[in-house]
């Protein structure tokens, strides 16, 4: 059975690790400005992140069914580790560009500690799994306000991705420490298992459309916390970064009413849920083009788009 002290450490090990493709996003205009680059190139940088978090997923995150789940944690941690070291010392914009794809690559732990506890967990396992999932979550919300935060105190970029790099180290020790070794039960070729990856999708006609959608959607809000960062730093607001990153709280609050929000459309229609989720999106964009000079109508954008994306 799966212990408190491990769901704990399984959750900020989560948590942590998918954070790191996020620092980036309230921070673009501050490190634009240190390495005399436009707003265009170093947006490229959250493109980067997720792309390599992308190829992570398909091919990191399947090795947990092929490989000690443990030794691969504390592999893609070091990785991990040493892409943010990496990070807080670069000054060029093409070796970010390789580092952030990188960082992104070896970001998917949660991927796997999420199978692995339920793996190891008895009837509890929606607890357990739920816990772990509110730990990723909330390193998704919280990362942009860290940053922002972090990176007016340290008076520069970089600090954030050396902390970062010491909060990853931390994870590896809690993961060699707490969690089990165990064995994979998948004895076929790595080829094998990637192909059955792609056969699900191939199989299930309502996954095509579920990841179309969500595809769509998550572009829509990276797209939307990319460029939010120059937006704000700019007049009428001129904010800095470490007020940029507060807007990560609001995300928070969106996350939280999202599922309250899915429970009452659940009950009439699921695919109401859906509708209603992509509304909210649409009604946000409108917000912000139509009073672009409002910090009140992005406010509200804000709230909209995260509960319309947390609720899909």
């Amino acid at each position: 059975m799966i212990s408190p002290k491990q769901i704990y450490v399984m959750s900020a090990v989560a948590g942590i690790n998918v954070a790191t493709i996020y620092y980036n996003q309230p921070i673009l205009n501050t490190i634009a400005q240190d390495l005399h680059v436009s707003a265009l190139a170093v947006g490229n940088l959250p493109t980067f992140s997720q792309i390599g978090y992308g190829l992570g997923l398909f091919f990191v995150s399947p090795l947990g069914d092929k490989m000690d789940r443990k030794k691969l944690l504390l592999l893609s941690h070091l990785l991990l580790a040493l892409s943010l070291v990496g990070l807080g010392i670069v000054e060029n914009l093409y070796a970010l560009y390789a580092l952030s794809l990188l960082t992104g690559l070896f970001a998917v732990s949660a991927q796997i500690v999420i199978p692995m506890a339920a793996a190891m967990s008895g009837k509890d396992k929606g607890r357990v799994v739920g816990s772990i999932f509110s730990g990723l979550l909330t390193g998704i919300l919280l990362a942009r306000t860290l940053s922002g935060y972090v990176t007016e105190w340290f008076g520069n970029w970089h600090g954030i991705f050396a902390l970062s790099s010491v909060l990853v180290f931390a994870c590896m020790v809690g993961i060699a420490k707490t969690l089990p070794n165990i064995e994979p039960h998948f004895s076929q070729s790595y080829g094998s298992l990637l192909a059955s990856c792609v056969y699900q999708l191939k199989r299930f006609a309502l996954l095509r459309a579920n990841a179309l959608l969500i595809t769509v959607l998550f572009g829509v809000f990276c797209s939307f916390w990319t460029t939010l960062t120059f937006k704000l730093s700019l007049a009428p607001f001129n904010f800095n970064s470490d007020v940029i990153g507060l807007f990560g709280i609001l995300a928070v609050a969106g996350a939280l009413l999202a599922p309250y929000i899915g429970k009452i459309a659940d009950k009439i229609n699921p695919t109401f849920t859906k509708i209603l989720s992509v509304a909210m999106i649409v009604v946000s964009i409108i917000l912000m083009k139509v009073f672009e000079d409002s910090l009140a109508a992005f406010i509200i954008a804000t709230l909209l788009l995260d509960i319309g994306f947390q609720a899909v």
